[in-house]
């Protein structure tokens, strides 16, 4: 995780903190490489806090790390990037496609009814349009997202949000559990059994996506690098 820990929005399920972040620090990309090279590393996934304090959201800053790991590691690595909305602003996206990650990630995270008490701070159609404006910039990109259930959904919004996602471009899709990280968060009304989760795979598969993850502990960077060649 880049940009550093302080995220600048609260949304109800996740556990980063938010609050002020610090500055961002230019020496991050290369630090990133350096610890992806002595991991010996063939797949890497970036991703980050989101920081609407900033005017390309960290845009350059994905993009240099991307850079870093791309021109420092041996062997034609392979580098996914799971990013904020950056507020839908086109050309900071722009800036992050054209540093040529391999996969380019963004969570629509739940169906549009539960944005207001999930994600109030971000808006459904903006992260869809964001996934469809990759492939604008760059049509040959991978266009990942991930899902998780359990905060109340039903199985018609599910299958109407990855509906929504394949239209939108997006060609690999994850769904897993929600776990409610602290008393403070939302909580579960709901846990998934794995036949459930074998009925959304084949929904997500019927719908077009040819590259799926579903399961109770399935998360965005769950086997990603099997998703990305399978």
């Amino acid at each position: 995780m880049i940009l550093g820990s302080q995220c600048t929005r609260n949304c109800r399920f996740c556990n980063v903190t938010s609050g002020s972040p610090l500055s961002v620090d230019p020496d991050e990309p290369m630090r990133v490489a350096k610890a992806a090279f002595d991991l010996k590393l063939k797949y890497v996934v970036v991703t980050s806090v989101t920081r609407d304090d900033l005017e390309d959201g960290g845009a350059f800053h994905f993009a240099a790390t991307i850079k870093a790991i791309k021109n420092t590691l041996p062997d034609d690595p392979k580098v996914e990037v799971l990013i904020p909305d950056f507020k839908g602003n086109f050309k900071a996206l722009e800036i992050v496609v054209s540093a040529n990650p391999d996969v380019l990630n963004h969570n629509i995270e739940t169906v549009p009814s539960l944005y207001p008490i999930a994600r109030p701070e971000a808006n459904y159609q903006q992260s869809l349009d964001l996934l469809q404006n990759v492939n604008t910039i760059n049509a040959s990109m991978q266009v990942k997202s991930g899902i998780m259930v359990g905060l109340g959904e039903t199985m018609e919004e599910l299958e109407q949000t990855m509906t929504d996602l394949f239209v939108h471009g997006c060609n690999i899709i994850t769904i897993g559990q929600y776990l409610q990280p602290t008393r403070n968060h939302l909580e579960v009304e709901k846990y998934y059994s794995p036949d459930k989760f074998k009925e959304l795979e084949n929904k997500a598969r019927r719908i077009g996506f040819k590259k799926v993850a579903a399961g109770p502990f399935v998360r965005s960077s769950y086997n990603a690098q099997d998703l990305f060649t399978g």
